[in-house]
């Protein structure tokens, strides 16, 4: 037996994009540990546009827009496969259509969709998916790593990702009453995503963010898939509640001299 003990287990990965996603390393790595993966993907277009990627596996359709479409998966998942191991809330969405405002001109109507999909999606999956998981099952979700940073850039997501996080620890606190179910969020650093890429100006932040690390190099999409895998597993059995930080320790990197010296003396 491994040391992750992943073989045989089934998991509902949601939220994949394409490749590059970090719920496409996620997928892989568990299928590699022996795992059965199946996932949901957000509209009937991006399954066809996944279609090549996924080959045979098992994807079903839902929006966690709507609420009716998360129960509605809850049901097919449970008459197709019965119950899950596991689980990984892969999602989050924002509309930037109208470019980066000042974080007191958000609208209300924009903040509450995103905070809709990007974090009580996960309180409304989990209460759909109660029954059917297994006593022992890990749900993880992908947070940020710079929820207490107030990035420009980043516009309103910050707050919504820190609700993520105190949603997924009140679900350990709430599912900890009668089952062992865990709930735990992976708090990435800035990753070469296409989700990220489409947000202006985060070339620069990406690679400030680099010269923070203690390593002087950003982090792998693997590398954050990989903490995931292990909070899926047995292994990390003892680790409920949480939010796991991996980002090669840029928030402990403030005043490194080379980032002061560029900061304070550019010219030179």
């Amino acid at each position: 037996m491994s040391f992750l003990d992943l073989s045989n287990k089934r998991f509902l990965i949601m939220g994949l994009a394409n490749r590059k996603s970090v719920a496409w390393a996620i997928a892989k790595s568990l299928e590699e540990e022996g795992a059965e993966v199946i996932h949901s993907v957000r509209s009937q277009a991006r399954l066809e546009s996944l279609q090549k990627l996924l080959g045979e596996r098992k994807a079903y359709i839902c929006d966690v827009e709507f609420p009716e479409q998360i129960t509605s998966l809850a049901e097919q998942v449970r008459a197709d496969y019965g119950e899950l191991d596991g689980i990984v809330h892969s999602i989050a969405f924002a509309n930037y259509s109208e470019g980066f405002k000042p974080f007191h001109e958000t609208v209300r109507k924009d903040f509450l969709q995103a905070t809709s999909i990007s974090a009580f999606s996960l309180v409304e999956v989990a209460n759909a998916f109660k029954a059917i998981l297994k006593d022992d099952a890990s749900v993880v979700s992908i947070g940020i790593s710079s929820t207490d940073v107030t990035a420009e850039n980043y516009g309103y997501m910050a707050p919504i990702k820190a609700a993520l996080e105190a949603s997924s620890y009140n679900l350990a606190k709430s599912f900890g009453s009668d089952s062992h179910v865990r709930f735990n969020t992976v708090n990435a650093g800035p990753l070469k995503t296409s989700a990220s890429a489409g947000i202006p100006g985060y070339l620069e932040s990406y690679l400030y963010a680099e010269k923070l690390t203690f390593r002087k190099q950003n982090l792998s999409t693997q590398e954050v898939a990989n903490t995931a895998v292990f909070l899926l597993s047995p292994a990390s059995s003892g680790i409920n509640g949480q939010g796991v930080v991996v980002n090669a320790g840029m928030d402990r990197n403030y005043f490194d001299k080379e980032v002061v010296r560029l900061a304070m003396r550019p010219e030179k």
